[in-house]
């Protein structure tokens, strides 16, 4: 098996953690593991009858618009463009209206206006009570800000904020691409393992037969047929095994792509496989930093924290704004009268009890923190492709091995069959070549495995999983072989 890389970052590693590079087969542990949103979907319509076929560009087209990671991904872009707007809206004019007709009847002792009762006054006795009366007005306002630094650079920021949810959606594509041909990879490995049990079972039931044939011919004693029965059940329970694991993974598979429950589909992909071509490893890694969406996306965050930094340090700064309303107004609205008002303001901040430090302080540790992150993710982009390409190295060579493995241990089967048939041994020989036949294609399929898992590692790594993992699963013929 190839060693649990950090190729599949992020949610998919919560996926791959459990299954890929630990082991092949799904166990009950892995049912323990926090689900990532890279392994769930929104499925789509209803299960009908029909069996549908699935090909590898057709569960990840199928990926690429049902898989939940996306759909979250989708809404940080939405998120993102909102607070670009809010922090835009600081620096753009607000313009507002306002009309209202107010009518009113007022008590002027109530108000204050306590001695308008004069003693000596020919006006003794006149009620404090004004009104009824009204008045009119309509007016719009416009305020700017024609000066100010700080939410200029708070503007920038955003929008490499904006940038960054950009990279990280093309990001959340190449996971989708990955962890769907990953668990397409996953579900035709699984049939092949069925395959091969099931071509193992009807071995072993033949040689079974052979031995109580033999039995009951005197010409073999009871231990050979027990002991052939033993192997004939043992490979039972291997397929029965393989075909739960199989029908798992096809649900996994499932709920990765989107596909309504229950719906009947079959796979129509067997394990590509090619030779490996030379390699540049510096090429590839200078590949990937120009091309890797998490990377651009680091590196906008990196100028994001930047430029808050900047916005943090401008609040220092002196603003400018400016402020005018123009109306008309009036007892009623058929008598109007024209008024308006403008007023520039300049602010000069002296003392604002430590805001601005405080913030300044969050902005550089902000920013030191996105820098080490991006640095973080520069070696380990190098170390990605590095180990990917060794991976696919090694699994070739794997490859090559257990292709040989499984000629071989098919025709030790075949010599150590001729021999008890022959009575020349006892069937001991016929188990032990059953059991290797059955560890050679168990190794040929495990590393036919571990070597397309490298070949879609290796796209991801350098950051083009969505084009270039998609052309190799498609392009390549099947060489999965049953061993028999």
């Amino acid at each position: 098996m190839i060693g649990k890389r950090s190729l599949l970052f992020g949610a998919v590693m919560l996926l791959c953690a459990a299954q890929a590079f630990g082991q092949i087969s799904s166990s009950p542990s892995s049912a323990l593991s926090p689900p990532s949103p890279y392994t769930g979907s929104v499925p789509q319509g209803k299960a009908t009858q029909e069996v549908l076929k699935i090909g590898f560009s057709d569960a990840i087209e199928r990926g690429l618009k049902y898989n939940l990671g996306l759909l979250l991904s989708v809404q940080g872009i939405t998120s993102a463009r909102g607070e670009r707007w809010k922090q835009l809206s600081e620096v753009l004019p607000n313009l507002t209206t306002n009309t209202t007709e107010t009518a009113s009847k007022i008590n002027l002792e109530q108000n204050g206006f306590t001695k308008i009762r004069l003693p000596s006054s020919p006006f003794t006795g006149i009620s404090p009570i004004a009104g009824p009366f009204g008045f009119f007005d309509t007016r719009a306002y416009v305020s700017t800000s024609l000066v100010d630094w700080s939410a200029i650079q708070k503007v920038r920021s955003a929008s490499e904020s904006l940038r960054a949810s950009n990279f990280s959606y093309k990001n959340a594509r190449e996971l989708v691409v990955l962890t769907v041909g990953y668990n397409y990879l996953l579900s035709i490995t699984a049939a092949s393992r069925v395959e091969t049990s099931e071509a193992q079972l009807k071995t072993a039931e033949a040689l079974y037969n052979q031995a109580s044939d033999r039995l009951t011919a005197g010409t073999s004693p009871q231990i050979d047929a027990l002991r052939a029965k033993v192997e004939f059940q043992t490979r039972q329970q291997q397929l029965i095994a393989a075909r739960n694991d199989f029908e798992k993974q096809r649900l996994a598979l499932a709920r990765t792509i989107g596909l309504p429950p229950g719906q009947a589909f079959e796979l129509t992909e067997k394990i590509p496989y090619d030779k490996p071509g030379p390699m540049s490893v510096e090429a590839a890694v200078e590949r990937a930093y120009a091309a890797r969406p998490d990377f651009q996306a680091a590196q906008a965050q990196v100028r994001a924290a930047e430029l808050a930094r900047r916005a943090a340090v401008a609040e220092y700064f002196p603003t400018l704004s400016f402020d005018a309303n123009y109306g008309a107004g009036g007892a009623t609205p058929s008598h109007l009268d024209g008024t308006y008002q403008a007023q520039g303001s300049l602010k000069i901040p002296i003392f604002q009890g430590g805001k601005v430090h405080a913030d300044t302080l969050k902005a550089d540790a902000d920013l030191t923190n996105s820098r080490n992150q991006l640095e973080n993710l520069r070696g380990q982009i190098d170390q990605d492709v590095r180990d990917a390409i060794l991976d696919m190295q090694s699994a070739a060579e794997q490859v090559e091995v257990a292709r040989s493995n499984v000629d071989l241990a098919g025709q030790t089967l075949d010599q150590a069959r001729d021999r008890f048939v022959a009575g020349v041994t006892d069937n001991i020989e016929v188990v032990q070549a059953q059991d290797s036949v059955a560890a050679a294609n168990d190794s040929y399929i495990s590393s036919l495995f571990n070597y397309t898992i490298a070949r879609i590692s290796l796209a991801r790594a350098e950051g083009i999983a969505e084009t270039g993992v998609l052309n190799y699963l498609r392009g390549k013929s099947d060489a999965t072989k049953d061993g028999n």
